[in-house]
């Protein structure tokens, strides 16, 4: 008899939406909605992306004002970490799995641009956006194709992206652009590349 593979849960993810020192700096609550996997108390964790990260030990986890042992996709939660300085984390990192997922400046993607009325304008070689993704705002320069001189609203493209700062980033995962201060389209990434 043949025995079907076991699956493997997605490694832990979650998104950093407050930062909260506890106990006069001695320890910190990350606060955030998982977004997959589960987290327990005792699992070491990692900060990722932006300009720092570090890893830690979730020693308290705290669901609408109850300590519980374990958290999963779906819930918010606050995280008390050992082993983590406040300035390790931030909005815009993430906490995952350790070594699950890395930070990125470079990448490709296929982007989507709203229509005129909705506030997409044309995208132009070397134009700086701002890219969402996850809490993260970054600003970062776009790279059309060769021969592509503009994507216009409702367009779409296989672009290159340079961001000014590295963000946790994965092939398919999914942000939202603004240009010129507007809501501007979406995209997935395709692609991570060296510098």
């Amino acid at each position: 008899m043949i025995l079907p593979e076991l699956q493997q849960p997605p490694p832990f993810l979650m998104p950093i939406s407050d930062v909260f020192s506890l106990h006069q700096g001695r320890s910190v609550l990350w606060t955030g909605a998982i977004e997959r996997g589960e987290v327990r108390k005792g699992d070491e964790v990692e900060i990722v992306g932006l300009d720092g990260g570090g890893c830690g030990v979730v020693t308290d986890i705290d669901a609408l004002g109850k300590r519980v042992n374990q958290a999963g996709a779906g819930m918010h939660v606050g995280l008390v970490m050992r082993g983590a300085r406040v300035c390790d984390g931030r909005r815009g990192h993430v906490v995952a799995a350790p070594g699950s997922m890395g930070a990125h400046t470079y990448f490709t993607a296929d982007i989507k641009l709203l229509s005129e009325e909705e506030g997409g304008r044309d995208i132009l070689p070397g134009d700086r956006l701002l890219f969402h993704v996850h809490t993260a705002a970054v600003w970062g320069a776009v790279t059309l194709p060769q021969g592509l001189d503009a994507v216009p609203p409702q367009g779409k493209a296989a672009v290159s992206i340079t961001l000014d700062k590295p963000l946790a980033l994965e092939e398919g995962r999914r942000f939202a652009f603004r240009h010129h201060s507007r809501a501007a389209g979406s995209g997935t990434v395709t692609r991570l590349l060296a510098q």
